[in-house]
């Protein structure tokens, strides 16, 4: 297998976010002409190292590393503007100058959305998703009220003060009335100030569906990057327990307004156990000195908030859903030296539900949350320490540990998808490809 794309190859989380799409979206970004993001918000991060730097990006795609390909935040993304020009500031700092699109219909996070994230998140209580407070689902939630306010409308003053009255009354009254909480926003401070955003970004903004459409017929390469991950999806996830997006694959034409027909190339990403930051069951999860080990080991700190993440057992149920949902070409495994010189592997392949076994993930909450995983253990492999990745990196698949290459075959039986990409290291080259 080569790093050469398909004219259209889509990568996304197969798990619960965290997989390390970042590094693997970065490692094929150089080969595309445009890297895509297609949904979510500010409330996603990818950690990407290069030469022992380390860039945390939450609205733009991972791609934006590298001179050549053009990065494209879409329809599908809800932007924090305020954030996002402070993201390609210090993106500038560091030397990067952005190659940076943006789509006109991309909704926008107000202020007042994450005054109502507090109230929501407080209402739900232990049905809570365990929200970044970001202001993500009350503004997909504005967007589908037909109240919602997109990124072209502030460079058109009369029509954003037009919009704005309307969605900030409605917010204002929710806030105040149905939850009962002080609501002190200004909305002349509001107009002001998301004005002066607009002139900033003014540039960056087009119709991108238009644009990547007549890049597309020209036989442009596109890569599409995905935030979050398949078990967070609002649809097919562990609702409600989930993001406010379509986080699958299927999402790439909602969240980019092109209907691309070819074949393409979808990679899924799944780390060698499971991580997620927020609140639901969680079958596989450890604690204790286990958990701290590996949260230490893995640095499983949220990239946006910095939460240490609850960590888990690599839980096949979850991952043979990814794939039948995404209809995933190829996965990509990560954190495989995380995991090194432990002696025995835990591999969850089943549930056990109120005395009967489940192969696939129940949409029932009550279900899930009675869920206890069925493991197979497997032999460990030897520790990996920075000289050793560095060889097998150079050297390829053959030279991994054996035990480590029976593990990858075990899973991609019990899958039914090979593993073709395999990151053994956070750095962009310690990544072997089948």
């Amino acid at each position: 297998m080569s790093d050469t794309l398909n004219q259209l190859t889509t990568i996304v989380g197969a798990q619960w976010g965290d997989e390390g799409k970042g590094k693997i979206t970065d490692y094929f970004a150089g080969n595309s002409d445009y890297v895509v993001r297609f949904q979510g918000g500010n409330n996603a991060g990818h950690t990407v190292i290069v030469n022992g730097n380390e860039y945390h990006l939450h609205h733009i795609p991972s791609g934006v590393l590298y001179k050549h390909p053009v990065s494209v935040i879409s329809n599908g993304v809800v932007i924090n503007p305020k954030e996002l020009i402070n993201e390609i500031n210090s993106l500038i700092d560091k030397g990067i100058t952005p190659n940076l699109k943006i789509s006109d219909r991309a909704h926008l996070i107000m202020p007042y959305h994450i005054v109502m994230d507090e109230c929501l998140t407080l209402h739900q209580g232990e049905l809570a998703a365990g929200s970044t407070k970001r202001g993500i689902a009350p503004v997909y939630a504005d967007k589908a009220y037909r109240h919602g306010i997109r990124i072209g409308d502030i460079l058109e003053p009369a029509i954003f003060e037009e919009k704005l009255k309307r969605s900030y009354d409605f917010n204002k009254k929710v806030v105040t009335q149905a939850f009962g909480k002080k609501f002190d926003l200004d909305i002349n401070d509001i107009y002001t100030d998301y004005v002066e955003y607009g002139n900033i970004l003014n540039d960056y903004i087009i119709d991108t569906q238009v644009a990547l459409y007549k890049e597309y017929k020209l036989n442009k390469t596109f890569l599409f990057e995905g935030a979050q991950g398949m078990t967070l999806d609002v649809d097919h996830g562990l609702y409600p327990h989930t993001t406010s997006s379509n986080t699958i694959a299927g999402q790439v034409n909602v969240g980019t307004g092109i209907e691309f027909n070819d074949k393409k190339r979808i990679i899924g990403v799944a780390k060698c156990y499971v991580s997620r930051v927020g609140v639901s069951p969680f079958p596989t999860e450890i604690n204790g000195e286990e958990s701290d080990f590996l949260r230490q080991k893995g640095k499983e700190f949220g990239t946006t908030t910095g939460r240490p993440r609850r960590v888990g057992h690599l839980d096949l149920v979850q991952l043979k859903q990814a794939v039948r949902v995404n209809g995933f070409t190829e996965i990509a495994f990560t954190k495989l030296d995380i995991l090194s010189g432990i002696k025995e592997i835990k591999i969850c392949d089943s549930y056990q539900i109120l005395g009967k076994k489940y192969d696939e993930t129940p949409g029932s909450l009550g279900k899930i949350r009675l869920a206890k995983p069925n493991y197979i253990s497997m032999e460990g492999w030897e520790s990996m320490d920075q000289a050793s990745i560095e060889k097998i990196s150079k050297k390829g698949f053959d030279f991994l540990p054996n035990a480590l290459k029976e593990y990858i075959y075990f899973i991609e039986d019990k899958i039914n998808c090979p593993i073709k990409i395999i990151s053994i290291g956070p750095q962009r080259h310690q990544t072997i490809l089948r």
